[in-house]
């Protein structure tokens, strides 16, 4: 019959099409520029987004598991999100 989705699958899938959908939309303003310096801009913008898309679809998952998971588990789940911006960022 009919499947219920869970809202917080629902809201970190629509995050990931948008992000997917932003980075296709990049790749074609680059080949339309037909530049490498502006080529350059907008891939630096992608290396802003992927981030803030992993912490928001990141943030809404443990918010649809809150009541199940312990306050210690938090703690190792935000530390590891951190460790992976802070490896991107270097």
């Amino acid at each position: 019959m009919f499947t219920l989705l869970e809202k917080a699958v629902v809201a970190m899938a629509l995050f990931r099409i948008l992000s997917g959908s932003i980075e296709v939309f990049d790749a074609y303003l680059m080949i339309k520029m037909n530049d490498v310096e502006k080529a350059l801009v907008i891939n630096s913008s992608l290396a802003f987004i992927g981030p803030l898309i992993l912490i928001i679809t990141t943030t809404i998952g443990i918010v649809g598991i809150s009541d199940k998971i312990s306050f210690g588990k938090f703690f190792w789940i935000f530390l590891g999100v951190a460790l992976i911006i802070y490896g991107v960022k270097k």
